[in-house]
């Protein structure tokens, strides 16, 4: 495990409510939720091979939103679309949610134009209740977080997918505004998280979807 443990200031009824990659420490993540989700396990094999990182898709700006993080900070993604085309946009955006709220770490606001495009509802208390912990604490980070094993679902009227996965923070770390210092601490278990994203489509914009609900598995062992 390289990366602290980051404070959570608020719990989310519907979520572990633990930071966004949240890490084992010294504490013994005494910050973490430890709420399981039910039917976990699903996707393929983690992948040997990393793709290439990926700080914001190749557009800078998705539907019209810009997405991009600092050179230092790499978020990956390592899965491949789904054939339906509601789902494969609805992974997009899925990716696009994590991204805002790594950029509204990096800009030291809940309130980036991202944060309020890929996100809604409890998804979007989510997001800044974790942006929001890493600015309290006078964090920002560094690395390359990681996200693979992916699987999606859809609603039988196809307005909401759930994206399912695993996130690897081996090689993400905490990093201190004012010193520069990167945090580590040793590897573990505890860099391993399983992730469910219920994804809505935005009722006025085409093809934009919006994260609307996160749960949490912490500690994942399937993910490694």
């Amino acid at each position: 495990m390289n990366r602290r443990t980051m404070p959570v200031t608020a719990a989310l009824a519907a979520t572990a409510a633990l930071l966004l990659t949240a890490c084992g420490s010294g504490d013994d993540g005494k910050s973490k939720g430890n709420d399981k989700i039910a039917g976990a396990g699903q996707g393929a094999d983690k992948p040997k091979k990393s793709a290439e990182p990926s700080g914001a898709p190749a557009e800078d700006k998705p539907d019209g939103v810009d997405v991009t993080l600092p050179k230092d900070m790499d978020l990956v993604f390592d899965w491949d679309k789904p054939g339906n085309k509601n789902e494969a946009a609805a992974m997009d955006d899925a990716a696009n949610f994590f991204r805002a709220i790594y950029r509204g770490v990096d800009k030291r606001t809940a309130k980036d134009a991202a944060v309020t495009a890929y996100s809604t509802g409890e998804g979007l208390h989510y997001a800044k209740t974790q942006i929001d912990s890493w600015i309290d604490g006078g964090w920002t980070a560094t690395g390359t977080l990681r996200h693979y094993q992916a699987a999606t679902r859809s609603t039988t009227n196809g307005n909401s997918v759930e994206v399912a996965f695993c996130a690897d923070a081996s090689k993400f770390y905490g990093k201190e505004i004012k010193t520069k210092k990167i945090l580590k601490t040793k590897n573990s278990i505890a860099d391993f998280d399983y992730y469910k994203i219920v994804m809505v489509k935005y009722p006025t914009g085409k093809g934009l979807w919006q994260a609307s609900k996160v749960f949490v598995e912490t500690k994942a062992e399937k993910c490694q």
